[in-house]
């Protein structure tokens, strides 16, 4: 069995086609049950933020899991083969524990190093898990990927270029206001109260803005978050639904737009209704920076073209300089990734080897067992000391011959093509496949710890 990744992200394709792919909460049971009706796949993890949608299944063979991963994607995004595959990449057995490992590191994210991605693959894991979809290659996957992420974490500064998307686009804001020639931003408005509303507050709150607004379909969500803010940063905001949307808008400064919508939820009728009443107070030539964090894309793009207006979105966060770690805090990340991956790798190479040895030892077992009832049968002499002295005189024997050839097997399975050496003691003391699965059968799937379900970290988006 091995680990076949198939993803599309910001660095291999475009917001537009990252909008056409994005699967919601809704849509991924189906997704999910779509894969492991595949032969082919017997175990799934999708793991879906603003910046990347990637599968991580458990097949048999690479080319048919291949065909039937890109066959559910296709029918979920409505992209044919030849539209999908330039934005596509696949990963197959080491190289797709390497990139799960790297993308917990936060390496591969739009801001290098941001420690959201983290609570993303934790909340994929604990979804799959909870719908049967992850069995115990998936669950010693994702666990590792996420105590790799954590220790990058806690042993390298990467993070200090930036906590998430959410602070490289709102820094891009308050640039833009002051070219601009106004302060900064004043008074804001975020519209979502998921996890990425709970960060742009948050940040929003500790940059010193002094007036904010939630907006939110549900009032009530919008009011919860607006009171969590309040007490803990002691600023005035308030929650409100859709309908007060532009009239919040058109005291703003900053707008920062990051709900799971599918499709736009500030129309340019919105934003130019927010204009026409900022235009009779004395802000008329205020400008207004909307930071569109939605995948898909929650502002429409024409918005942009009304005049005072700039809109930050996902594909202008490309390549910003405050989305960069520092160089030497890559490489040690980098470094931690190659370590970790190295260990995981022999652990698992050695795992696989191991139901061969314990079914050669069963072998042995089972022929010194029945050479010794063939002694006793021709010597019915023996007295009760005699014979278990002549037992575990063979035991020791059997030990012995067996110690040196299962101690190497092991060391070698950690070396690269490693399964050749099981499949050669398959092969020469005639161990049938059935006698090792039942060796080897996986003792019940364990489930993420406390401190994992526990953790309050927020996804990507």
């Amino acid at each position: 069995m091995s680990v076949l990744l198939f993803g599309v992200s910001h660095r291999s394709a475009p917001v537009e086609v990252l909008e056409r792919i994005s699967v919601s909460e809704y849509d991924r049971p189906k997704l999910i049950d779509d894969l492991l009706s595949s032969q082919a796949v017997s175990e799934a993890m999708l793991v879906s933020t603003c910046n990347r949608i990637e599968i991580y299944a458990v097949v048999d063979a690479f080319h048919p899991a291949l065909e039937a991963v890109g066959t559910v994607i296709g029918d979920h995004s409505g992209l044919t083969v030849n539209e999908l595959t330039p934005h596509a990449y696949v990963r197959y057995s080491e190289a797709a524990v390497e990139h799960l490992f790297t993308v917990a590191a936060g390496l591969d994210s739009l801001v290098v190093g941001e420690q959201q991605i983290l609570g993303q693959i934790r909340n994929a894991y604990l979804d799959a898990d909870s719908n049967h979809s992850a069995g115990t290659v998936l669950h010693e996957l994702a666990q590792q990927a996420l105590r790799v992420g954590k220790r990058v974490h806690s042993e390298t500064g990467i993070d200090r270029a930036g906590a998430s998307v959410v602070s490289v686009a709102l820094h891009r804001a308050q640039v833009l206001l002051a070219g601009c020639g106004a302060a900064r931003a004043r008074s804001a408005v975020v519209v979502g109260a998921g996890a990425m509303g709970g960060l742009a507050t948050a940040h929003l709150a500790r940059e010193g803005v002094a007036r904010m607004t939630v907006v939110n379909r549900t009032v009530a969500n919008a009011e919860h978050l607006a009171g969590n803010i309040a007490a803990n940063h002691g600023i005035e905001v308030a929650g409100v639904g859709f309908d007060d949307l532009p009239a919040a808008m058109a005291d703003a400064d900053v707008v920062v737009a990051c709900t799971g919508s599918v499709g736009s939820v500030i129309g340019v009728g919105d934003v130019h209704s927010a204009l026409a009443a900022r235009g009779r107070t004395a802000d008329a030539d205020k400008p207004l920076v909307i930071c569109d964090l939605g995948l898909p894309r929650n502002v429409d793009p024409a918005a942009a073209r009304l005049p005072g207006v700039h809109v930050v979105d996902i594909a202008g966060l490309r390549g910003d300089a405050g989305a960069k770690a520092a160089e030497d805090d890559t490489l040690a990340a980098r470094s931690i990734v190659a370590g970790e991956l190295a260990d995981y790798l022999t652990a698992q190479r050695q795992a696989e080897v191991t139901p061969t040895v314990a079914a050669l030892r069963q072998r042995a077992a089972d022929v010194v067992e029945a050479e010794i009832l063939r002694l006793e049968a021709k010597l019915p002499g023996l007295d009760d000391p005699q014979r278990d002295e002549v037992a575990k005189a063979v035991r020791r024997v059997v030990d012995k011959l067996l110690h040196a050839p299962t101690v190497r097997v092991k060391q070698l399975a950690a070396t690269p093509n490693g399964d050749h050496y099981a499949e050669a003691l398959r092969e020469l003391f005639e161990l049938k496949p059935g006698s090792v699965e039942a060796v080897s059968a996986p003792e019940g799937r364990r489930g993420v710890s406390d401190a994992d379900r526990d953790s309050t970290e927020q996804g990507e988006r």
